[in-house]
């Protein structure tokens, strides 16, 4: 686990980045908490959930194929045997400690390659360079971390947020909290926030604003998470 430090940023994207569910971009006020400085590993989550769902097998890749709810039970089990209060992230703690105090559209600047991330390395985002597609994850800590020392906030694996769907930040939360109702859709109050992009995904959907969605109940191969726990 890493301390991040709290303090005031910038939620969102300008109106000349991203897209509209990432708007209006507003200043939230974070505390203080610790994060996974990598995506739960699958030998972890073996250990504590005793079965491995995952479609790339790797002892230190990132698990994916979780479903929400065993994500947030995997929390369950970790606090009531470390007796520490595990939990998923926020959205605005998530995209804070992603950002590790930078305003670029990735925490290593205007444009990533990969081999800083991995993602699609068949699209281009603010650059003419291609890149590799490796077509499956990678074992967590492969690429360099962010200010804050975390690993893998770009891409490798979506990873699951508290937060459910809004189709924008009007009336979000400004103190860092989870934004736990919904103003969105019937079909879109059902599905819970992903951040980070993973290995299937152009860099675009990798960037620090980026806010994706899905069935809690969906285990795609693209889909993993990180924890969080309170100073």
């Amino acid at each position: 686990m890493v301390k991040i430090p709290g303090g005031v940023f910038m939620m969102g994207s300008p109106e000349n980045e991203g897209e509209n569910s990432e708007r209006p971009q507003h200043q939230v006020t974070v505390p203080a908490f610790f994060m996974a400085k990598f995506p739960i590993t699958q030998e972890q989550y073996q250990a504590v959930m005793g079965s491995n769902p995952s479609c790339f097998i790797g002892a230190k890749r990132p698990v994916e194929s979780v479903i929400w709810n065993n994500a947030v039970n995997f929390c369950t089990k970790i606090s009531r045997i470390s007796g520490k209060s595990y939990r998923l992230p926020t959205e605005a703690e998530w995209e804070y400690a992603c950002r590790a105090g930078t305003i670029t559209p990735f925490n290593f600047g205007k444009t990533i390659t990969t081999d800083l991330v991995n993602y699609d390395g068949n699209y281009v985002y603010a650059s003419i360079f291609k890149g590799r597609y490796r077509q499956q994850t990678t074992d967590v800590g492969s690429f360099p971390a962010n200010d804050f020392g975390l690993y893998d906030m770009h891409g490798n694996v979506w990873e699951w947020c508290q937060d459910k769907r809004h189709d924008n930040y009007d009336g979000v939360p400004t103190d860092g909290s989870a934004w736990l109702d919904s103003n969105a859709s019937y079909a879109n109050e059902y599905s819970q926030i992903l951040r980070g992009g993973s290995w299937n995904n152009n860099p675009g959907l990798c960037r620090s604003a980026y806010r994706n969605w899905n069935h809690p109940g969906n285990d795609l191969s693209t889909l993993g998470f990180r924890v969080v726990c309170n100073i």
